[in-house]
């Protein structure tokens, strides 16, 4: 097999994946012991990552861990047919086993299902409901613990981009079923996680949710800088490329070290280097990360309003606090006092700036650059 530098964009497995030992330790502990978790960090933290290489540490004969990505889910009917379907697939061995489960654990229900092969040769499941299967849910939603209390193992359910539940019709209604059946079970626990870390913490620390403190919440924060560059070194070196260590801390630095991105930029770095990296050369990797991002990043600004952009050219400029101040109104063209609220409100829905201490800063590291540049005027 190739034998990759640095891999971006994909969940990262094996060398290409690390530090987060106190992180992987944690929430290995979680799946061992039946804990709830849930996962916060900004995008391109590596979230995903971090879960997939917990789920190959973990006791196989003790722990089965079932993997879903929820993003293309849109209702309530799409959740529990994608729910029922990796969870059937993910405990059963072969498509003989899957039918006998579905037989016994969904048997009022009467699902259709499709086997196919897939181009790994292997055999994919198609799984239909429809709504008035899910009109009592309770039968899917156990599915895992039933399957569980049959085989002896404890199950684990990650489920990626669960923020998606939260903009379901009928969303509360939908929370609340979850969470009823979930609690009460013995021999199943989740790990649920996302991509937009401002929705998760809506659905998970606030009071009048119903997932509130539903498990053990872990802020994944930047890989430090030390570990990072002992990583890249360890990369350049292995290409017989010389690097320093000041010009690794500096690939990660500046992009804040955001693993993605960190991975995206020292990849840039090596593709023009021969056998030395300089600085010419990190400028250039810098310039073309921000080259394979824009298009991006103009969809995001795209429908932003002049108000919206000034906003961040503050921030972008320095502006961390005091937004209501006359000064600031005026020097930015931000409006009156109480267009603040609203601005500071939008732009943490899109995602684009966060609060950490009562200050207010740009999201994403390279997105900064790139509208610093771009965007100032």
């Amino acid at each position: 097999m190739i034998k990759k530098a640095f891999v971006y964009g994909v969940s990262v497995a094996g060398e290409n994946f690390t530090d987060r030992i106190k992180e992987t330790q944690r929430l290995k502990m979680d799946f061992e012991n039946g804990q709830n978790v849930i996962l916060l960090s900004p995008r391109r933290m590596g979230k995903t990552s971090l879960v997939q290489k917990v789920m190959h540490e973990v006791n196989p004969r003790l722990v089965k861990v079932v993997y879903m990505d929820i993003y293309d889910c849109k209702s309530d009917v799409d959740f529990y047919r994608k729910y029922a379907t990796e969870i059937l697939k993910a405990t059963a061995s072969g498509s003989e086993l899957m039918l006998d489960y579905a037989k016994q654990f969904l048997s009022s229900l009467i699902p259709q299902i499709t086997f196919s092969p897939s181009p790994d040769t292997s055999l994919s499941l198609s799984f239909s409901l429809n709504q008035k299967d899910c009109e009592k849910p309770e039968e899917i939603l156990n599915l895992p613990e039933r399957i569980a209390a049959k085989t002896g193992q404890h199950i684990v359910v990650c489920i990626d981009e669960f923020q998606q539940i939260g903009e379901m019709p009928d969303s509360i209604t939908l929370q609340e079923r979850l969470r009823s059946v979930w609690q009460l079970q013995q021999q199943v626990s989740y790990c649920l996680f996302g991509s937009k870390k401002h929705m998760l913490q809506r659905l998970f620390k606030d009071k009048r949710m119903p997932f509130y403190q539903f498990g053990d919440t872990i802020n994944l924060d930047v890989i430090p800088t030390a570990d990072w560059v002992e990583f890249i070194c360890k990369k350049f070196n292995e290409r017989e490329i010389r690097i320093t260590s000041s010009q690794a801390e500096r690939i990660c630095t500046s992009v804040r070290n955001y693993s993605s991105y960190v991975q995206q930029l020292a990849w840039n770095v090596m593709l023009i280097c021969n056998d030395e990296v300089n600085d010419a050369l990190i400028d250039e990797g810098i310039e073309e990360t921000l080259r394979q991002n824009s298009a991006l990043y103009q969809e995001q600004i795209k429908d932003l309003s002049s108000y919206q952009m000034n906003f961040l050219r503050a921030i972008c400029q320095g502006v961390h606090y005091g937004f209501t101040t006359k000064y600031t109104l005026d020097r930015y063209h931000l409006g009156s006092k109480s267009n603040i609220s609203r601005l500071h409100t939008s732009l943490i829905e899109k995602e684009l700036i966060e609060s950490k201490d009562e200050k207010l800063y740009i999201m994403d590291p390279v997105f900064e650059l790139w509208f610093s540049r771009e965007c100032m005027y």
